[in-house]
């Protein structure tokens, strides 16, 4: 016993031995690594991809979505690549977007069905109308104004003598939604503001877009205890708001005259 073990320390001790010894494990390692690196680069993923072109603000099902094979070592260069149905089953094709047949779905194509342009209108109560501001970021206090949050609009204009006008003319108003020039969401959106978007009364909307014609409604926040004990949306102004009726048209209902026209037109055959 002990005779081997003098042996194998003068073996491993041999210089020539160690050197031999050494480049084998190298070899084995180089080619241990080299098969596991093409195993993983050949290795196939198997990802969903769409069998039929889906176009913009399609949600997406289970029938329009198939399954492929695609090579490992591009699926980890392409991390914005969706590798998982339920990531998509219910989901929006972004607005202004479409995913071609055959292509991959990746991460910028898709959004959650609440973060559309119209979904916030899709709850709006019967006898109320959408009413859409044009704004900038400076008039709504950067983000100061935020979505749900409850403000004031100001009226801002000339009267026939031209003097200003400038007092609150609504209170108490719901923002709906709050959009960038594309018609996006802030909360799907980091572009700057163009748009706050209202649910209001069907009484109400038409003298807003009046006023909004005649001369500014000015949006105004108010504190977090203003939205979390909102009053009613009420115009707070009756001389704003007999300005505005006596700078209006009043246009005739066509159709009470068109059938009053058509019984005079009987009555006298």
């Amino acid at each position: 016993m002990n005779s081997f073990v003098t042996k194998l320390k003068r073996f491993i001790g041999n210089k020539n031995t160690v050197t031999i010894l050494c480049v084998v494990a190298g070899l084995a390692v180089l080619i241990v690594g080299y098969n596991w690196r093409v195993s993983e680069a050949i290795n196939p993923t198997l990802v969903p991809y769409a069998k039929v072109t889906l176009e913009s603000r399609h949600i997406i099902t289970d029938d329009d979505i198939g399954y492929m094979n695609v090579n490992s070592d591009v699926m980890r260069k392409a991390d914005n690549v969706i590798r998982n149905r339920n990531d998509l089953i219910g989901k929006e094709v972004t607005y202004g977007n479409s995913i071609p047949a055959g292509s991959l779905f990746y991460t910028e194509d898709i959004t959650r069905k609440e973060l559309s342009p119209d979904y916030v209108l899709s709850d709006i109560q019967d006898g109320f109308t959408a009413f859409s501001l044009s704004v900038d970021e400076n008039a709504i206090y950067g983000n100061y104004v935020k979505i749900g949050s409850y403000i004031d609009l100001y009226f801002e204009g000339k009267d026939d003598y031209n003097q200003i006008i400038y007092t609150n003319f609504v209170k108490s108003i719901q923002v709906l939604d709050v959009r960038d020039s594309k018609g996006v969401s802030l909360n799907n959106s980091t572009n700057a503001p163009a748009e706050l978007l209202f649910a209001v009364p069907d009484s109400l909307y038409s003298l807003l877009v009046k006023a909004d014609e005649i001369g500014n409604l000015v949006p105004v926040p108010r504190n977090a205890s203003y939205t979390a004990n909102p009053g009613e949306t009420e115009v707070t102004s009756s001389y704003v708001e007999s300005f505005i009726e006596s700078h209006s048209a009043v246009i005739p209902d066509e159709n009470y005259t068109s059938s009053n026209n058509n019984q005079n037109n009987n009555e006298d055959e």
